[in-house]
């Protein structure tokens, strides 16, 4: 059975929103995008390609989804990790509201996703992947469906955006497994899930 992990980029103040262009995602006026562009170096490449020879299936939000089908196809280069594994491995774009989605091999998921995540990781050989995908993080983490977490945080205060974990997110404990910086600032963190928190008091 396959392992489900998360990739994800974060400011401080733990913003995930528009991380690659200034089109990106501009949602609710969102106009900061791009923000981790300047901080790219070979640390962070090394670490990307790692991920993605690790990957057998892509799991995505629609926008995400979208926003990498409108990319990825465009680089044919079949030594480009990334591209060549984004552009040929099964990719799985979570909707209700997509009529189609032509970036081949694709499939659009509309069920209850405590019944389709699962049998998804069940037959996929090799890491089923979300990157980015906020809103289907959410959805992933409620219902306890995330077994690996890569947190990439940069050094840089948005103040707006879209959050990672915004209120109301479900209290979830995770296990720390793996540490990095790049040669930029940027900290590189390893999570597994670990169910729920614990709690206690500091009193005598």
């Amino acid at each position: 059975m396959g392992k489900l992990s998360i990739t994800t980029f974060v400011s401080l103040d733990g913003v995930m929103q528009g991380p690659g262009g200034p089109e990106e995602d501009r949602r609710d006026g969102f106009d900061l995008g791009g923000w981790t562009v300047p901080y790219a170096d070979d640390d962070f490449g090394h670490f990307m390609d790692s991920v993605f020879g690790r990957v057998g299936a892509f799991l995505l939000g629609r926008r995400t989804y979208e926003i990498f089908a409108g990319f990825w196809p465009t680089v044919s280069d079949p030594d480009d990790p990334i591209a060549s594994k984004l552009n040929s491995r099964p990719k799985y774009v979570v909707s209700t509201t997509m009529e189609r989605a032509d970036w081949e091999p694709s499939t659009i998921i509309r069920g209850d996703l405590a019944k389709e995540i699962p049998a998804l990781k069940e037959r996929t050989d090799g890491e089923v992947q979300v990157h980015g995908s906020g809103r289907l993080a959410h959805s992933l983490l409620e219902h306890d469906l995330i077994d690996t977490l890569h947190v990439l945080t940069y050094p840089v205060v948005l103040g707006k955006g879209l959050r990672l974990f915004p209120e109301g997110s479900v209290p979830t404990a995770f296990r720390h497994t793996d540490a990095r910086i790049t040669g930029s600032g940027v900290t590189i963190q390893t999570y597994e899930l670990a169910g729920r928190p614990e709690y206690g008091t500091y009193g005598a």
